[in-house]
């Protein structure tokens, strides 16, 4: 077995297939190996349509093997560790594989055990996820008949950070269609000190907590489950005072504390907070020049989304591409642009796009989608969200195609 590789990407996810295909399309003779155990591939912004009923799971799903770039070698094997000195990558079963250039791709995992009682409350079926089980999710919506509905996240950087929100508000108008709304109080207890970091989103979702009637309360970082009671403890810091609140409720849907995988944590790559500590307009590592992460496992004041991989991507393809060229990596382009689709209810959404400072980035694409303003909620991006994306995902991003 070839145990050698010009580049290897660790992770065959949004990240790792984007910069594999891309690199291929603009240099099909590059000897590039990626890494990943995991048979199956998941479109996971679909996820919230999933928990709410409107989306088929399977649609979310293809293999690993179809979305590997044609030239590309896939190693199907979990790696264990990274030994950036000897340019050197240790792997489960197929021993150690040496680069001349390494992309560090792996996403995050879910750590349940940072918040007590979580994987029980999970076990139980006392708690729904859409980050780990979107159909129970649904199962248990359509199950509430009333009582109180809690969504929460945790301190800890997650996946797409407007999703629990997402999925609250597809729930006040589901229980709203069905009639249950009157007997039925929704609290939002989140970490966060605002509803959203971005001025005008954060203007459009606090219209859309008022219409659903919903209890925000933020500066609430869950920090215990108890499933026999149903009850969720919080510690809060309101005005500077730390407190607890514990309230019960009758459906509780969380997303899981993430953290990096551990092989990336107990590696020497990363910063101080766990995350692969990489320049955040280069994407190149701060120590290992021929090293660079990107995704969800990178150390960058964003979001984590796909849609930060999106334009992430041609920034590290193209410093890859220089140094193989004996060229600087100079490519410090990329300004933390994330995007978080934000469904309001069924059939409407906002688009909150935005960078670094937190500043409100609109694509001029919305105007040709006849959208004048997309912090306002929006039926054309419900379609958006619904129909083109996922379309625009399978059939141009992952091929390595400009979107």
């Amino acid at each position: 077995m070839q145990t050698h590789h010009q580049i290897v990407i660790i992770g065959a996810g949004t990240a790792g297939i984007m910069v594999a295909a891309q690199l291929m399309r603009k240099n099909s003779n590059l000897d590039i190996a990626i890494i990943d155990p995991s048979e199956k591939h998941y479109y996971q912004p679909a996820w919230t349509l999933v928990g709410a009923g409107t989306y088929d799971l399977q649609k979310t799903i293809r293999s690993t093997e179809s979305l590997i770039p044609a030239g590309v070698k896939w190693i199907k094997d979990p790696v264990t560790g990274l030994q950036p000195d000897d340019n050197t990558v240790s792997t489960q079963h197929s021993g150690t594989i040496s680069y001349d250039y390494l992309v560090v791709a792996p996403g995050l995992v879910n750590d349940l055990s940072l918040i007590e009682g979580l994987q029980e409350a999970v076990d139980q079926g006392v708690v729904c996820s859409n980050y780990i089980d979107p159909e129970y999710t649904w199962k248990c919506l359509q199950e509430f008949k009333g009582g109180t509905a809690l969504f929460t996240q945790p301190a800890t950087p997650i996946k797409c950070g407007g999703a629990p929100q997402k999925i609250m508000y597809l729930a006040a108008d589901y229980l709203r269609k069905q009639g249950l709304d009157s007997r039925s109080k929704i609290i939002f207890a989140t970490p966060g000190a605002v509803i959203f970091g971005v001025k005008p989103i954060a203007a459009t979702l606090t219209q859309v907590l008022n219409r659903y009637h919903i209890d925000f309360k933020p500066a609430h970082t869950p920090v215990k489950i108890d499933a026999a009671n149903r009850i969720a403890y919080f510690r809060n810091n309101i005005q500077g005072v730390e407190g607890t609140e514990a309230i019960r409720f009758d459906l509780l849907h969380l997303a899981p504390p993430q953290t990096a995988p551990k092989f990336v944590k107990e590696s020497i790559l990363v910063n101080e907070a766990g995350w692969l500590d990489v320049d955040i307009n280069s994407l190149q590592h701060k120590r290992y020049g021929n090293i660079f992460g990107i995704g969800d496992v990178a150390a960058l004041p964003t979001a984590k989304t796909g849609a930060a991989i999106r334009k992430q991507a041609p920034v590290v393809v193209d410093n890859l591409l220089k140094l193989i060229k004996g060229l600087a990596a100079d490519n410090k382009s990329y300004e933390g642009y994330s995007s978080c689709p934000l469904v309001t209810g069924y059939g409407k959404m906002v688009l909150a796009e935005f960078n670094y400072k937190n500043e409100f980035t609109p694509d001029p694409k919305m105007k040709m989608m006849l959208i004048a303003d997309s912090s306002k909620e929006h039926w054309r991006l419900w379609i958006l969200k619904k129909y083109i994306l996922p379309y625009l995902y399978w059939n141009k991003m992952m091929k390595g195609e400009d979107v």
